[in-house]
């Protein structure tokens, strides 16, 4: 009977040590450097936590593909596999689909009423429904094409008058214009160049110093903002310059919206985003409407989501079609084949792109893979964790803010052939990116847009606004490289992921 037992000890025993083993394993954090309580990761004693891309690049190669970093108090877990970014975002669905809440924000009293703030429930389904609805839904979108074709020519004059001397700085146009367009939807009011560069300026002081200046927040904020109030009293001279450019143009809209039959005009569109701002209820809060300050912020959501990603993606595209002149030969021609010369004095219109028939399918290939490579942002909106979950094994507790590389799943090896190289070919018929998901529902291969719940509500009119001034651009003027401004491609971490060293190409107009 005793050897029985010992036989049986002798089986069991590992076993019985296996099974625990295996349980606690499925149940630990993922991997990371050495943290101190309260402080989080010693590494922040020698890098910065507002650039911890390149840290992470060097963590994935030391740790795999989920790395877990602790800045501050927070618990942070980065996810750099697709097929694990997938059983996330999609697996997991509603678990993952809240934001964390930014120090920033509770410090500055900023709401988080907005759609790319707001924790995932009631008030976040009104507030993305309203925009998707109202403002991005096709109709609407179609009553806006008259301000594309503005903005176009209001591109294309910029672009001309930036080569009168030295190559001029293109991402300065791409900018400006692409918020002329955004200032346009937001407000219904075509506004005169200082007015929006007005708005433009304190967009941009409020994002970059937001982004540079604010992360000691991360860390003991209790005792940070105190040591560091003046950074707190400049954030909040920011915020009160958006709000005084902004109200006069809300007040605007909201005596438009009370006049019976409103004035035609050829600068004031019948529809706009602070509109449809103005008729939203609350109803979980009494059917209240927004506060002005909600309203303030949801514009300035607004603007700042819609007019840097398509910039920095424009800067991205027309970089890769300088250095690849063959692309651009490809590309002009098949506009050229679909928008003649006569037609419309040879500018793309909105229906050649949307032609069912597809016309232009190396255009949106071309979009598609400067995306792939040179997504506008490398991360997503952080996710924050509704309960206990597990990804590849790992526990996420409830409450860690988890993000996700999305430039590193588009440049993967092992998903996309000679990932770093810009063909657009991968996009066609044969190619290894035909059919590719951008809703990320069946399988992840790239994410600009992000995937599941929180998917960027702009994706389509995105793509569209790429299209058409991407086409546009190519069909006016030949882009080439300049002597002594080569294209670079390396990179620089604003609000996007920009070019370090700004296109500066020479323009050769292709007509008259």
């Amino acid at each position: 009977m005793g050897n029985l037992l010992t036989i049986a000890a002798v089986i069991l025993l590992p076993l019985l040590f296996l099974f625990l083993h295996n349980a606690s394993s499925r149940r630990r954090l993922p991997p990371g450097p050495p943290a101190l309580p309260l402080f989080g990761n010693l590494l922040w004693l020698r890098h910065s936590a507002a650039d911890v891309e390149p840290l992470l690049l060097k963590l994935f190669k030391q740790y795999g593909p989920v790395v877990t970093l602790r800045i501050g108090s927070r618990l942070s877990i980065f996810v750099a596999d697709r097929k694990l970014a997938h059983a996330a975002l999609i697996g997991a669905g509603a678990a993952l689909a809240d934001r964390p809440t930014a120090a920033t924000s509770s410090l500055l009293g900023v709401t988080d009423n907005i759609i790319t703030r707001a924790n995932y429930g009631a008030t976040w389904r009104l507030l993305r429904r309203n925009l998707v609805s109202h403002t991005l839904q096709q109709s609407r979108v179609d009553a806006f094409a008259p301000a594309r074709v503005w903005v176009r020519r209001v591109l294309v004059e910029k672009l001309a008058a930036g080569e009168t001397s030295s190559p001029g700085n293109v991402m300065e146009a791409f900018q400006y214009t692409m918020f002329c367009l955004l200032v346009l939807m937001c407000f219904g009011e075509r506004l005169d160049e200082p007015a929006v560069r007005a708005i433009e300026e304190s967009e941009r002081a409020w994002l970059i110093y937001i982004s540079r200046r604010m992360s000691v927040f991360f860390f003991f904020p209790s005792i940070t903002k105190h040591l560091f109030r003046g950074r707190l009293e400049t954030a909040h001279a920011l915020r009160r310059r958006q709000k005084d450019l902004f109200m006069p143009l809300i007040n605007a809209r909201r005596e438009f919206k009370r006049q019976a039959s409103p004035p035609a005009s050829e600068t004031t569109f019948q529809h706009s985003y602070v509109d449809t701002l103005l008729d939203v209820k609350i109803a979980e809060e009494g059917n209240r409407s927004l506060t002005d300050d909600e309203i303030v912020a949801l514009c300035s959501e607004f603007l700042n989501a819609g007019t840097d990603t398509t910039s920095t993606g424009l800067q991205w595209i027309m970089a890769e079609l300088v250095k690849n002149p063959s692309i651009q030969s490809k590309l002009y021609s098949e506009i050229k084949s679909v928008v003649g010369d006569d037609d419309n004095d040879g500018e793309v219109l909105e229906r050649n792109i949307r032609d069912k028939d597809n016309k232009m399918p190396y255009l949106n290939a071309v979009i598609k893979e400067g995306l792939r490579k040179h997504p506008p942002g490398h991360f997503v909106l952080p996710h924050k964790a509704a309960e206990d979950i597990e990804i590849g094994g790992y526990l996420i507790p409830k409450g860690t803010t988890v993000n996700f590389m999305v430039a590193e799943m588009g440049r993967d090896e092992k998903e996309w052939e000679n990932a770093m190289d810009f063909s657009p070919e991968r996009f066609l018929d044969g190619g290894h990116g035909v059919g590719v998901d951008m809703h990320g529902t069946k399988g992840i291969k790239m994410m600009p847009f992000g995937v599941g719940r929180r998917i960027c509500a702009g994706l389509n009119i995105a793509m569209l606004h790429l299209e058409y001034f991407v086409g546009s651009m190519v069909m006016e003027f030949e882009w080439k490289e300049a002597e002594g401004f080569e294209v670079e491609f390396s990179e620089k971490r604003e609000f996007t992921t920009v070019m370090a060293k700004p296109l500066r190409p020479r323009l050769v107009p292709r007509r008259s």
